[in-house]
């Protein structure tokens, strides 16, 4: 090659490099600025509890009882317990401020961390910047100061991990697939089980791949007939029989290499489903295998195997919505999805891995069985969507390299100035709404009614009924509650209890009991209540002789019950 040729060509490289280098940069910045946008100002109920959790392990350690319920000796196996002491210390250096701040840093390192891994999986920044735009605003409702928030950042790193492991079987990665579960189950044990089930596709379709070849290559009839002559040839007199069983075994080695050509062919261009077996999967079968056990190294025993079970055994999932199966005509954007999923691959070209089909069809069912598990589909449904959008652009695509210019054309000085204004808009509209919203909502938490409660009532004799959506507030101020967010704590399975607190506060709100028997059951002193609850509209419209009403704001009040 000329000089000049090669001088040209490092010439491209260089310009296609920095094409490809300022787009990263623009991307991050863009989806960095787009995840802040849609990150809540206004606290989610779980943050409340999670902050005094937090503050009561660093100060008493992980007693594995609940302090907060004015209910006596309940257990709690405080599922989250490292995510609470870094979200309580985050609290007591920077107030509810840091909160946001810290909310919004981990909303940013998610965004960015589905765009680098679809880039370095789909091996395209255009596309993947556009799903991962399309990806975060889907996980808009659930972007808020939980736990789940870090385990999306895990989980999509998963994804990654697995799939460079099965690809170069490098050391580093299967060291942070071994961490990653030690990591969630010291912050979010709850999700334990699932980080297993992004395992179960590859290594299903690895299984599916050996039973293929032991029966089209008929492994298993090459085996007995080497048995057979192997025996024969201890003993004298059965040349014969052993010249006819190797003239048998040739021809079906002869038969078996034939049917490997023609299956490598069919396996190198398959109808719609591509199956490759890949032995690192074997490897990959061993990482799992040792990750089980990483569930040890928790200072919560065996709570992350036990936990899921216990949860499933109880009422707690079918009366909690984020739990309750996904009512479809309620996620348009999922629908949505799911459309172009099927379409293109009903009514195009393109080929799926088996594994990514068996991947999009578990997160399918699990989605349509929980509406929370809609985050799976999206985070990890992005890279397979990514997958077949990138096939189906190579496949149509008759001018090659159009990506490419248009990468170019983006990373110019009026492409990022575009672009920039487009996702700068588009933030503003989403963030527009939240400018002047509060940390904490008072139409939604009794912040005065708990200001009336810690001034005037002896917190130390009253025992109060309070409802479910607001408890984890009153626990941040220090008022001991009948109940609050965390469902596990007050359901037989796991407070050790004979009671059933949670079913009784269910049916004690929808009216399904009558409040008077569920209140003596519980010696209830005191009563805090939404002003439009159920049980408030009976107190206020038979005026309840019972209740003498010590406080009213204009969502809340606070009564006191007489006879006790």
């Amino acid at each position: 090659m000329k000089k000049k040729d090669i001088k040209e060509k490092d010439k491209k490289t260089k310009s296609k490099l920095s094409a490809t280098t300022k787009f990263t940069i623009l991307a991050i910045i863009l989806i960095a600025i787009f995840s802040i946008a849609l990150t809540p100002v206004t606290l989610q109920n779980d943050t409340f509890y999670t902050i005094k959790i937090g503050e009561h392990i660093t100060s008493y350690g992980i007693d594995m009882k609940d302090p907060f319920s004015w209910h006596e000796e309940l257990s709690y196996t405080y599922p989250h317990w490292g995510y609470d002491v870094i979200t309580y210390n985050i609290y007591n250096n920077f107030g509810m401020q840091g909160i946001y701040i810290a909310t919004c840093i981990l909303s940013a390192i998610l965004g960015i961390s589905i765009y680098l891994v679809n880039t370095k999986l789909a091996k395209n920044q255009i596309i993947s910047f556009i799903i991962t735009i399309g990806a975060m605003y889907m996980l808009r409702g659930y972007i808020a100061a939980r736990a789940q928030l870090v385990t999306f950042i895990l989980f999509i790193l998963t994804i990654f991990l697995i799939e460079k492991f099965i690809e170069t079987k490098k050391k580093r990665y299967a060291i942070g697939l071994i961490v990653i579960p030690i990591a969630i189950a010291n912050l979010h044990l709850a999700v334990f089980p699932f980080y297993f089930v992004l395992y179960l596709p590859y290594i299903a379709e690895y299984i599916i791949a050996i039973l293929g070849e032991i029966i089209i290559y008929r492994k298993i009839e090459v085996g007995k007939l080497k048995h057979k002559i192997k025996k024969l040839a201890k003993t004298s007199g059965n040349e014969e029989k052993i010249q006819e069983l190797e003239k048998r075994l040739r021809e079906l080695e002869d038969k078996i290499d034939k049917i490997k050509i023609k299956r490598t062919k069919e396996l190198q261009n398959p109808y719609k489903i591509r199956l490759t077996k890949n032995d690192n999967v074997k490897w990959l079968i061993i990482i799992m295998i040792i990750c089980i056990f990483t569930g040890l190294l928790t200072p919560l025993g065996t709570t992350p195997y036990t936990y899921l079970v216990k949860t499933m055994q109880g009422n707690t999932t079918q009366n909690i919505n984020e739990h309750l199966p996904m009512t479809i005509s309620s996620e348009t954007e999922v629908i949505c999805t799911l459309i172009i999923f099927v379409a293109v691959l009903f009514f195009t070209k393109i080929k799926i891995k088996l594994s990514d089909l068996f991947m999009i069809g578990g997160l399918c069912y699990l989605m349509l069985a929980s509406r929370r598990q809609v985050t799976m589909f999206v985070l990890i449904g992005s890279v397979i969507l990514n997958r077949i959008i990138i096939e189906l652009i190579n496949l149509y695509n008759y001018n090659k390299g159009t990506l490419e210019k248009l990468t170019k054309k983006i990373t110019t000085k009026v492409g990022i100035v575009i672009t920039t204004i487009l996702i700068l808009a588009l933030s503003y509209h989403i963030a527009k709404d939240k400018i002047d919203d509060k940390y904490i909502d008072k139409t939604t938490y009794p912040v005065e009614a708990c200001d009336y409660i810690l001034n005037n009532i002896d917190l130390g004799q009253a025992r109060f009924y309070n409802e479910y959506n607001y408890g984890s507030y009153m626990i941040f101020r220090g008022i001991p509650v009948f109940i609050d967010s965390r469902a596990d704590l007050y359901a037989p399975e796991f407070s050790g209890k004979k009671d059933d607190i949670f079913m009784d506060f269910i049916e004690t709100s929808g009216i399904a009991k009558f409040y008077e028997d569920i209140f003596d059951k519980y010696d209830i002193t005191h009563a805090i209540m939404y002003k439009n609850s159920k049980i408030n509209m009976i107190i206020s419209k038979t005026k309840d002789s019972n209740y003498e009403k010590l406080y009213e704001d204009d969502y809340f009040v606070v009564y006191k019950r007489l006879n006790v």
